[in-house]
């Protein structure tokens, strides 16, 4: 039968574990399950005289998937599945992660189970970043690809909320871009400093007036003939912007939005202040703003 978890150290990192899988905005049935998962995990840790991050062996985690092996189901006759333990060791694998990104004491996880690993997550590192910066052109297209970057790294906008995004929506006295509500998110307002807002800047100013065709046209981000640059046509242009980069991993438009989450975090932001940054908590925007 499992305990209850009582180390102090290992309460207050599952709850910044938590937080953490809500702010990169997994898969939705990650902030429910992978908690109860780690909370397993950090029961059977303490129980067996391991009481740190940083006292975990390869040793602890075989022992675990034996563990795992033997104990029955909760929700079914028999034991539990192998693909059931293959989430328990991703969720292993994640808190690793969140330990390393935050700058906590961390462990490594050479374990592997046969079989596909799914729903895995990638992020770009600051020189891969860099990198991309440099593979764009000095050119009307490199200005809108700098303001594409601005948005999805920037911003940390989902690839949609990008894609929406218009002309009018773009602050710069205030430093702000407002993101309308789009299907299933609430609206708010990002801050805008920094190369982000002199990419947007430039792009508004000297390169969007030689796309648009129509004047009428909202759209912020705007494609050769003149109208609203899609969220697929934003990612193509990433891939050629990695090509050129030499960037081998496999990375879209969300994959800025958890690698600016992740810079964040490791620079020592809060958690609260990046959940502020990129989940849907409303901004308002008063007189004094």
């Amino acid at each position: 039968m499992q305990g209850t978890l009582y180390n102090p150290l290992y309460i207050r990192l599952q709850a910044g574990f938590s937080q953490w899988l809500r702010i990169l905005n997994f898969e939705p049935t990650s902030p429910r399950d992978m908690p109860k998962m780690l909370t397993e995990f950090l029961i059977w840790l303490q129980d067996n005289g391991c009481h740190r991050p940083h006292d975990i062996r390869q040793e602890h985690l075989k022992r675990y998937m034996e563990y795992l092996h033997e104990r029955p189901s909760k929700t079914a006759a028999g034991a539990i599945s192998l693909n059931y333990i293959r989430k328990h060791l991703q969720v292993i694998r994640k808190f690793s992660r969140y330990l390393t990104e935050s700058g906590q004491e961390s462990f490594t996880v050479k374990l592997r189970i046969k079989g596909k690993s799914t729903n895995v997550k990638c992020i770009l590192n600051l020189a891969e970043i860099s990198s991309l910066y440099e593979a764009v052109k000095d050119d009307t297209l490199g200005l809108r690809d700098k303001a594409i970057l601005a948005l999805y790294y920037g911003c940390g906008l989902r690839k949609n909320e990008g894609a929406n995004i218009n002309v009018k929506d773009i602050l710069l006295d205030k430093e702000l871009v407002y993101v309308r509500k789009g299907k299933g998110y609430k609206e708010r307002y990002v801050p805008l400093a920094g190369t982000a807002k002199a990419d947007l800047e430039n792009y508004i100013l000297y390169a969007r007036p030689l796309l648009a065709t129509d004047k009428k046209e909202s759209a912020l981000l705007l494609n050769v003939n003149g109208t609203r640059l899609s969220g697929h046509m934003a990612y193509e242009r990433l891939q050629k912007l990695k090509a050129i980069a030499k960037i081998k991993k496999p990375a879209g438009l969300h994959t800025l939005r958890h690698s600016i989450a992740s810079h964040l975090l490791h620079s020592g932001m809060a958690l609260e202040q990046i959940q502020r940054f990129l989940v849907d908590i409303p901004g308002k925007l008063t007189s004094n703003s």
